[in-house]
């Protein structure tokens, strides 16, 4: 049996792990290290005085295609090429680990564990909440914890199934230069350009996948499903970033609760638009079916995958 026959089970494999083994803290992570050179990379950038713009674009396409490149090379031989697979498979996705830090912080805030919670909830986010309460915690909560899905878990999961292991690590490359270069303030603006175009390209598939799965799972929850569907695409256009609203959008008209409205970056307040109903609060139950409906979206988004997978192998197999 050689490798191509093996790894059709990759994907299934990677997402059990997730699931089970989350992403332990005293277990070194790729994405880890990827973000030290990332960032002593920007810092060479600035040392030798190029123009941002340029060397942020040289940087993408360059660590792109160093990462295809030497994942190609190991993903080839025999065996051992298998157990990377899998390893880069389970090591890219977030699903558990979004789903237990989603869980823990629910958890402190409903013991009144408040400042707790707010460190919790400042590790996921990228806005200033020291000053947010309580009901400004579990929005900012529900917030990121439906961004987060396309990202942690449809994207990756998509490009696992699409490109292969190789591929899926081009794509975590990106989002993670996106998410340490792609602000929009006086010091990443003309860095991050170029990777906050190219996650916005990579992510266009998965977010919208991810809008109609969530669609699929309100309904298998007998959520909210109606109001969903009568105003997911008109709301997934009103965000400033093209992807995030398709599972944010969703997720507050199923769970009855609204997303956005006023939230301070980096010292400057900023009026996002509101999705979902205006009216409505996160409570303890609407963050804990959250928990549930996040779980089901990207099991069902899997489950679509991998059959397109299998019917791709299949079809490789038979000729």
């Amino acid at each position: 049996m050689d490798n191509s026959t093996v790894l059709f089970l990759v994907p299934v494999i990677a997402l059990v792990l997730d699931l089970v083994l989350g992403d332990p803290k005293w277990f070194p992570h790729p994405v880890r290290y990827l973000g030290m050179v990332l960032d002593w990379y920007k810092n060479w950038v600035k040392s030798i005085g190029k123009s941002n713009k340029i060397m942020g674009g040289v940087g993408v396409f360059g660590f792109s295609i160093v990462i295809w490149g030497v994942l190609k090379v190991f993903l080839a031989i025999p065996v051992i090429g298998v157990l990377v697979a899998i390893y880069l498979a389970y090591a890219g996705l977030a699903l558990g680990s979004l789903l237990c830090e989603h869980k823990n912080a629910v958890a402190l805030l409903d013991s009144g564990k408040i400042e707790q919670a707010r460190a919790a909830i400042a590790e996921l986010v990228s806005r200033d909440v020291s000053e947010l309460d309580e009901a400004g915690l579990r929005k900012a909560l529900a917030e990121t914890t439906s961004e987060n899905i396309t990202d942690g878990f449809v994207a990756p999961f998509f490009y696992l199934v699409v490109t292969g292991p190789a591929g899926m690590w081009v794509y975590k490359a990106v989002s993670t230069m996106d998410s340490m270069w792609g602000y929009k303030n006086e010091e990443y603006k003309e860095f991050g350009y170029f990777v906050a175009k190219a996650d916005d390209v990579l992510a266009f598939i998965p977010a919208r996948i991810t809008g109609f799965m969530m669609l699929a799972a309100g309904r298998i929850m007998k959520l909210d499903w109606q109001s969903a569907y009568d105003n997911l695409i008109t709301d997934a256009n009103k965000t400033e970033s093209p992807n995030a609203g398709w599972a944010m959008a969703p997720a507050a008209w199923l769970l009855g609760a609204p997303m956005g409205g006023k939230a301070v970056y980096f010292g400057e307040e900023k009026e996002k638009p509101v999705l979902g109903p205006e009216a409505g609060e996160w409570s303890s139950l609407k963050l804990k079916r959250l928990g549930s409906l996040v779980m089901t979206t990207c099991i069902l988004s899997a489950v679509l995958l991998d059959i397109y997978f299998v019917m791709v192998w299949a079809s490789g197999v038979a000729h």
